[in-house]
C-alpha cells in the first residue's frame, strides 16, 4: 500500500498541539491560560507560515512562538499569578542539602560518571527522561526553574512576576537543579552501564 500524501501545514500544527499544551500547562499552572497560549501560538503560526521556512524543526519553531506567548500571559496576569507553596518542602530540602554537601560547600559524594553528555543530548530518550524529571519537581520549584531555563527570563523579571526575593529565587533554583541532577542520575546516567 503506497504511503498517503504528506500532511498539510495545518495538520502538522494540530499534531504538535498536545506537546505544546503540556509545556504551557507546566509553566502557567492554569488550564485556560495554557489553552490560550497554545491557541495563540497556532494562530500566529497559521497567520505567517512563510516565517517557518523549514530552517528548523516545526516543533522547535512552535516552542519559540509559545515561549513568547507564555511570557505575554505572565505579563497580562502579573497580579493574579501566585506561587503554590508546600509547607513541608523547606524541611525536606534542608535535609537534601545536608546530604549532598559538606560544610565547606563541596559535594559529599562526587557526581556519578555522566558518560558523554554531548552524545546524550542528541538522544530523544534523554529528553524524555529530562522532561519527566522536570515534571516531577514540586510545582512552585518547577515553575521557577522553567521560567529561568526554558523561558530565559531574567532573575529580576522572575522575582517581579512571582513576588520573590532574589535570595528566595536563587535558593529555589539551586534546589531545583539539585533535584534535576539527582533525578537524572537515578533515571538516566545511573541506569546505564558505566563505560571505563
Amino acid at each position: 500500500m503506497p504511503p498517503g500524501p504528506d500532511p498539510t501545514f495545518e495538520q502538522q500544527l494540530v499534531a504538535h498541539r498536545d506537546y505544546l499544551l503540556k509545556f504551557a500547562r507546566l509553566q502557567l499552572r492554569n488550564e485556560s491560560w495554557a489553552e490560550d497560549a497554545v491557541s495563540e501560538t497556532i494562530v500566529a503560526a497559521l497567520s505567517k507560515p512563510q516565517a517557518f521556512g523549514n530552517r528548523s524543526q516545526l516543533k522547535t519553531w512552535l516552542v519559540g512562538i509559545l515561549k513568547h506567548k507564555v511570557i505575554d500571559i505572565f505579563r497580562l496576569h502579573a497580579r493574579t499569578v501566585a506561587l503554590e507553596t508546600d509547607p513541608h518542602a523547606g524541611h525536606a530540602n534542608d535535609e537534601l542539602d545536608a546530604l549532598v554537601f559538606k560544610a565547606n560547600g563541596h559535594f559529599a559524594q562526587p557526581p556519578a560518571n555522566w558518560g558523554n553528555p554531548e552524545q546524550d543530548l542528541q538522544s530523544q530518550q534523554f529528553f524524555a527522561v529530562l522532561e519527566a524529571c522536570t515534571e516531577k519537581m514540586p510545582p512552585a520549584m518547577g515553575r521557577v526553574f522553567l521560567m529561568r531555563e526554558w523561558l530565559e527570563l531574567s532573575s529580576d523579571d522572575i522575582c517581579k512576576e512571582l513576588g520573590l526575593s532574589a535570595t528566595n529565587l536563587y535558593v529555589t533554583l539551586h534546589r531545583a537543579r539539585l533535584r534535576l541532577r539527582e533525578c537524572l542520575e537515578l533515571n538516566w546516567f545511573g541506569a546505564r552501564p558505566q563505560s571505563r
